[in-house]
């Protein structure tokens, strides 16, 4: 039996706190009613003895202490879910804000998801293509894996996130089913419109289910929007074996709403002021990602972060570095140098990518070329280092090699606008940019290997006339 109750002890911004409550449980959902017959709906938020904190959805304004009524649910708050959420787009409490009506549903699910045994999760293997070559070249996504962006204020990662839905698929040509969950927290009304916008102008919006979280949404709702989101992706991924990838966009202003909700029960504050319990709140997120024994299907995450000042030490990035299986940091440097999109490659990293790349899955010489790449960017840093100190003019003939083989690296590899790149190319335009180097510096890869892809003459062909001129007189020079 469901008992209501009438009146409130107090009202504290969007919370509201009674007490002599009993039997009530955390998260629990909670219907409002007003002294004046309209209803709001809320959620149990902190439980201390009989004394109940409700954080109410559609805020406490015209609440009265004495004729608010209290009906308690009795469970979680949960969503309808069925494949018809694909292609359409809903609020942060997953309400159709498309005009297209109601969606009709299969099952209603709990929004905090269900408990994983960790031994049924199986190892990501299979990577997913997202047309990019300094994702699927160096930092490989794969299928299963929880691989955030770290990005900063005014850089790009909207136009990033939007090209890699519209590009992403699987891997191999089985016939498998694929889909993606889009949520944004905290956007503008032009940021949303422009997300969908491209979506529908791609022709990808009937494979993404989108939830949309705007600046002047209740703070509730953008603390609910990934878990509706995660929830959707597991209903695809575990019910209807289908392969989805989550794209969570920005996870900065999740967190930010996130301490401002902590600040307002009174919690004593963490570093910077976030909550102390940010790390587990950000990892009951971030481990709904993988793939289970008992599912044909799977959840990749790529969330996205913009980090105050540019700073990786922040709290936000810093405990998500902790959490998720590398980062794929944007740079602004390459930014302001007109560089799209500008992926810092050096501390980018994938941990997961060693075992789906390779033979059977990306091309056998995958793992040597990336190693070689790395290793020869990472020479062109020592160089650009000293020749800020000696001028470029004094540096060794090989040193200058490597200058040009930076520039041609960020120009043609990193730089590549909008295009979408398939897994060879990329690997082929690698081995091109190696081949501008003397053979005997790429010192990473198997003899094997470098005799069947090392190609100088190749190299030359490739690249405009000017650069085929530098890259000659180079060779000349360092003979």
């Amino acid at each position: 039996m469901n008992l209501q109750y009438i009146g409130l002890k107090e009202i504290n911004g969007p919370l509201i706190f009674l007490n002599h409550v009993k039997g009530i449980s955390y998260e629990e959902m909670v219907e409002i009613k007003l002294d004046n017959g309209t209803t709001r709906h809320g959620r149990v938020v902190e439980i201390n003895g009989d004394l109940v904190a409700i954080l109410v959805f559609e805020g406490t304004q015209n609440l009265s202490l004495r004729n608010t009524t209290i009906k308690f649910s009795g469970k979680a708050m949960e969503i309808g879910l069925s494949e018809n959420i694909l292609g359409r787009v809903f609020n942060g409490l997953a309400e159709p804000i498309d005009d297209l009506g109601p969606v009709y549903v299969d099952r209603y699910f709990d929004i905090n998801g269900s408990a994983l045994n960790p031994v049924a999760r199986v190892y990501p293997r299979d990577y997913i293509n997202t047309g990019i070559s300094s994702i699927d070249g160096l930092t490989t996504l794969i299928r299963g894996q929880k691989l955030p962006i770290f990005s900063g204020s005014g850089m790009p990662h909207n136009d990033l996130a939007v090209q890699i839905v519209k590009q992403a698929k699987l891997s191999d040509q089985r016939k498998e089913k694929f889909a993606i969950v889009f949520a944004a927290m905290g956007v503008t009304n032009d940021v949303a419109n422009y997300f969908k916008k491209s979506f529908e102008e791609a022709g990808v919006s009937d494979k993404v289910a989108m939830y949309l979280n705007l600046a002047d949404d209740p703070i509730i709702e953008r603390i609910l929007t990934p878990r509706c989101a995660l929830t959707a992706a597991e209903y695809l991924a575990y019910e209807k074996d289908t392969h989805v990838l989550v794209v969570m966009t920005d996870m900065t202003a999740y967190c930010e709403a996130l301490r401002e909700f902590s600040s307002s029960k009174g919690e004593i504050p963490g570093r910077k002021g976030y909550p102390g319990y940010l790390y587990s709140d950000l990892a009951s997120l971030f481990e709904r990602a993988g793939i289970i024994k008992s599912a044909k299907g799977s959840i990749t995450q790529i969330p996205i972060l913009s980090m105050p000042n540019d700073d990786i030490t922040h709290p936000i990035p810093d405990l998500t570095g902790y959490i998720t299986e590398g980062q794929i940091v944007l740079d602004r440097e390459l930014q302001q140098r007109g560089i799209y999109p500008p992926i810092g490659v050096l501390p980018s990293l994938s941990r997961l990518m060693k075992d789906g790349i390779g033979s059977g899955y990306t091309r056998e010489d995958h793992q040597p070329l990336m190693n070689q790449l790395f290793a020869s960017y990472a020479r062109v840093m020592d160089a650009r280092s000293l020749a800020s100190v000696i001028g470029e003019d004094e540096l060794s003939p090989i040193d200058k090699q490597y200058m040009q083989f930076g520039r041609l690296f960020e120009d043609h590899f990193i730089s590549q606008g909008h295009k979408n790149r398939t897994i060879t190319d990329t690997l082929d335009l690698g081995w091109r940019l190696l081949s501008s180097l003397p053979k005997e510096e790429l010192d990473r890869t198997d003899e094997m290997v470098l005799n069947r892809f090392y190609d100088h003459e190749d190299a030359v062909n490739f690249f405009n006339i000017e650069d085929q001129i530098i890259i000659n007189e180079l060779k000349k020079e360092g003979k």
